[in-house]
């Protein structure tokens, strides 16, 4: 990656430059790329119509939730679009009668057999589509996964895999409904900085100008995993992390490329770019990027300092905001690739480097890895707006260790305990964890949801279920009101008598809209006959 120089030398050139960048995106947003535009409308015939953000689900899990439980999650998250590495028939069954849209998977280890038989193909599209499909909703298929530069000895079976399973999609008269293509690392893009040099790897040429020629007659996307966490990786001190993550920047760090004076603001929308141009330059101009993998780990090894909790959701909730924003990219800003988060669960499992195991939105017990922030984005995962969280006591810990808690959290955590106290809405179930879970999630609240504020040595957890049960409501409730909650109090300050009072009367006697209208109404008509008497009476 190359930055603008930032000297006072180079001031008048950027200026022009900027100048030049601005007419370049008017011009190219007025005269957008015909074929590419009209490929995405056909892509979206019976399928999406707008940019859409999905989840990869690996199932590398420790006690990973059950299909029916992991289904009954995703609606509850709203999460629309998913992605499978195969076709696990139980999930599929799962997913039926859903509007949850699913990309089903080959397996590396099943492109040998697919892409050397018809018949297995066939029976493959039989037995994992035909056999599910309309009540579940598959859309697309991914052939392997980055197999060109993790298994080059399968390349040559790749595109004989896909055609005969796109074959069978024919054959069932599906080809329109499900895309057929095969996901790829971003090392397969050569150069990819400025994105008008890129260009595919030439020593894979005989494998990828053919496979670029069926996805542009079948209207397929290209499927590319790209992770800005690696570029920058690979090139710190070069790649400024703001660049990674979306964040804003000034003029001077954005990235120019001096072919096409476009100016990318992010990483992420340079590597799409690279993928379009490569495309470019070998005469394919129709086919649209889909990014299949993208993502940040919350959590690395010494090796990896910036895999942290903080960058992985800054760069998730901005990239959510970016695709549902259809700003497309400098390139084709009439154009904006849909992705797919990697993933929906930290993968347990995964062998080292720490990173590869923590990757998740979310832990295996469904409780989220951090709290995205993505409000006025849609409805996208629910666990993205303040009022949906809440944190409570882990099952399984000990009463005294709780106690030792509630103790701080009611004391120099200063969280508002008053309605665990005798007499009041949440002191039944009168036990520690009911008591516990109150006063974490008084203290999480007050905290405004802030990193490391939900544990409690441990001891604590999020949740996206409101714990809230009969009249007790919990502070970060939807049902308590938005305007003003009650100030943080502890054990030593007591309501006064008449504040009781006031709030029993309020509880028994509510005043509907149409009451207080009412009221509103005969007061203004008294005050307006008493100000006439008063002014005949002089």
């Amino acid at each position: 990656m190359k930055q603008s120089s930032r000297s006072s030398s180079m001031a008048l050139t950027k200026l022009t430059l900027f100048f030049l960048f601005s007419i370049t995106v008017s011009t190219l947003s007025q005269a957008k790329s015909p074929s590419l535009v009209s490929e995405i409308k056909s892509q979206n015939q019976g399928q999406d119509s707008e940019p859409y953000v999905g989840v990869n689900i690996g199932t590398d899990v420790s006690n990973l939730l059950s299909p029916s439980d992991l289904v009954s999650f995703l609606q509850v998250q709203k999460i629309t679009h998913v992605r499978l590495y195969d076709a696990d028939p139980d999930i599929l069954k799962a997913l039926s009668k859903t509007k949850i849209r699913v990309m089903i998977s080959v397996p590396n280890n099943q492109i040998l057999a697919i892409g050397s038989s018809n018949t297995t193909a066939a029976a493959w599209i039989d037995r994992n589509v035909v056999a599910n499909y309309p009540e579940t909703l598959i859309t697309g298929i991914a052939v392997g996964d980055e197999v060109l530069t993790t298994i080059p000895s399968s390349a040559p079976l790749l595109l004989p895999a896909i055609e005969s399973l796109y074959s069978g999609l024919v054959a069932a008269n599906l080809h329109t409904q499900i895309k057929i293509s095969t996901p790829h690392a971003a090392s397969v893009i050569l150069d990819p900085f400025p994105p008008s040099q890129a260009f595919f790897n030439q020593s894979l040429a005989q494998f990828v100008v053919p496979l670029l020629q069926f996805l542009s007659k079948t209207g397929s996307p290209l499927m590319m995993n790209l992770y800005p966490y690696y570029v920058f990786m690979q090139n710190k001190g070069v790649v400024p992390l703001d660049n990674a993550l979306f964040k804003p920047l000034t003029p001077s760090k954005e990235m120019v490329d001096p072919n096409t004076l476009l100016h990318y603001t992010n990483v992420f929308d340079a590597m799409i770019d690279a993928a379009y141009f490569s495309m470019k330059n070998l005469n394919v101009t129709d086919v649209v990027v889909l990014v299949s993998e993208t993502g940040w780990p919350s959590k690395g090894d010494s090796k990896e300092p910036y895999a942290t909790i903080d960058n992985a959701n800054t760069y998730n909730s901005n990239l959510i905001k970016h695709v549902l924003d259809r700003s497309g990219t400098p390139l084709h800003p009439e154009a904006t690739s849909s992705a797919y988060i990697y993933e929906l669960f930290n993968e347990d499992l995964r062998s080292p480097p720490v990173s590869e195991a923590h990757w998740g939105l979310f832990y295996a017990n469904s409780t989220p890895v951090y709290l995205l922030h993505v409000s006025g984005s849609g409805t996208f995962l629910a666990n993205d707006t303040t009022n949906q969280t809440y944190c409570i006591a882990m099952d399984g810990v000990d009463s005294k260790t709780l106690q030792a808690a509630l103790d701080w959290a009611c004391g120099p955590g200063r969280a508002n305990c008053t309605e665990i106290q005798p007499g009041e809405d949440c002191y039944y179930p009168n036990n520690v964890k009911n008591h516990a879970s109150y006063a974490f999630d008084s203290y999480y609240q007050k905290s405004g949801k802030a990193a490391g504020s939900c544990d409690f040595k441990g001891v604590a957890t999020i949740t996206t279920t409101d714990p809230s049960h009969g009249s007790c409501l919990f502070p970060g409730s939807k049902k308590v009101s938005s305007n003003k909650t009650r100030q943080a109090v502890n054990s030593t300050h007591e309501r006064s008598a008449a504040d009781r009072l006031r709030v029993i009367a309020l509880r028994s006697n509510p005043i509907s809209g149409f009451s207080k209208e009412l009221v509103v109404f005969f007061v203004v008509a008294l005050s307006s006959l008493l100000f006439f008497d008063i002014i005949t009476s002089c």
